[in-house]
């Protein structure tokens, strides 16, 4: 009886999609095809014509913005390539948690001092404070390498400052 039950419904299904392939519509690109096509035409058609209006003057702006954005405060202080490798994917290029305005993964580290930041550095990577990606970066670090970013990082308020001059 199951058998029948599971033949009977084999047919029916492979019955419709008989008549869903025979009827064309937009499987095949029928009729019902060109009409999306010609939705997304009358659509598209409005906001073309805006964008190609802008002024010359305006693009370059544009550019100038997004430049503006994209370079951030990289150039307010140097850094060293040390730390630009290790530390300013998460904490910033200048240590400030945040680029374009926006938070980074990592929190802001940016005014605190050397000895605070040796503290911290050794304590995650000897794992007494957890975070799975500082421990992997400073593995491989011995303490002179510790303590030559921490003390790098102290003094960027330093360098800040002197950059303004």
């Amino acid at each position: 009886m199951k058998n029948i039950i599971v033949g009977l419904l084999t047919v029916v299904i492979i019955g419709l999609m008989g008549y869903t392939f025979m009827g064309g519509g937009a499987y095949h690109g029928g009729e019902y095809g060109k009409v999306i096509e010609d939705f997304g035409d009358t659509m598209t058609a409005g906001k073309t014509v805006a964008i190609e209006e802008k002024d010359d003057r305006k693009k370059e702006m544009d550019k100038l913005s997004a430049l503006r954005d994209k370079a951030g405060s990289a150039g307010a202080f140097k850094v060293s390539n040390e730390y630009k490798s290790k530390c300013a994917s998460c904490h910033g290029v200048n240590g400030s948690g945040m680029q374009n305005g926006k938070p980074m993964m990592g929190p802001k580290i940016f005014g605190q001092s050397a000895e605070k930041l040796y503290k911290d550095l050794v304590e995650f990577k000897s794992g007494r404070k957890e975070n799975v990606v500082m421990k992997g970066l400073l593995i491989p670090l011995s303490e002179e390498d510790l303590k030559r970013l921490a003390d790098e990082i102290g003094e960027f308020p330093a360098r800040a400052e002197a950059a303004k001059q």
